[in-house]
């Protein structure tokens, strides 16, 4: 395991100017980290028969699987010291799902509500009496139009914002196969990236830390402090075996 990273000057979100796409080409080099292609080794690993469109066309087939062949990426964690969110104060949860069908992500841009303008997965607060899982299931088809049968879940992520006493603990899913086309809905209008387009200057500045480490399956934990919300305070992210 690599040792700790903790970031605590403030974190403007800047294009780190290389960045050839992902999972490859990644990697937040203002803050010295390196390119994941330098610390990763590629291997495929089988996955299920794909049908559907091109990215940009938020339409397809009524099921939508992983291609036949994915891409695994071993990558050595950038940082630890994850604290508690348990210890942290009052957290109200949320969920997030990433549809995952390499070479191709699905993501929804925000319409309105709380960051209205950036491109995310589908997700939301959840409800009183709902499990986690259950909560997630329904923000995926609330949002896209889509119904899901297996979520993985692989990230658990604590933001702290200043000013705001309340904590978004968000709990975060990986899916790669859906049964529906994607819709547009009230809040969302869901579209395909390719791997290697991932529209991440218009994204959280967050996404681009935690991100890569779900597009190769790994699990982690992490913690979040924004000032506003496009400058990151503080953070700590590492990799855990079970969450």
């Amino acid at each position: 395991m690599a040792a700790a990273r903790r970031h605590t000057a403030p974190i403007r979100w800047q294009e780190p100017g290389a960045f050839p796409g992902l999972p490859w080409g990644a990697g937040p080099k203002h803050l010295g980290h390196p390119p994941l292609h330098s610390l990763a080794t590629a291997e495929s690993w089988p996955g299920r028969g794909a049908t559907g469109t091109e990215s940009g066309a938020p339409t397809g087939t009524r099921t939508w699987c992983a291609g036949a062949a994915r891409q695994r990426i071993s990558l050595v964690s950038h940082s630890a010291g994850h604290q508690d969110p348990g210890t942290m104060g009052a957290t109200r949860l949320y969920t997030l799902v990433l549809v995952l069908q390499p070479p191709r992500l699905l993501l929804g841009m925000k319409k309105r509500g709380f960051g209205a303008g950036r491109w995310n997965g589908f997700g939301g607060k959840v409800q009183a009496g709902e499990t986690i899982e259950a909560g997630a299931r329904r923000e995926l088809q609330e949002e896209s139009g889509l119904t899901v049968d297996t979520l993985h879940k692989v990230g658990h992520i604590v933001f702290e914002f200043v000013g705001n006493p309340e904590r978004m603990d968000v709990h975060i899913f990986r899916t790669d196969c859906v049964q529906g086309t994607p819709v547009e809905s009230d809040e969302m209008r869901p579209q395909w990236f390719q791997l290697d387009q991932i529209p991440f200057g218009d994204m959280w500045p967050d996404d681009r830390y935690w991100l890569p480490l779900l597009l190769q399956g790994r699990k982690f934990q992490g913690h979040f402090k924004f000032q506003g919300q496009d400058t990151i305070l503080d953070y700590t992210l590492r990799e855990v075996d079970v969450l």
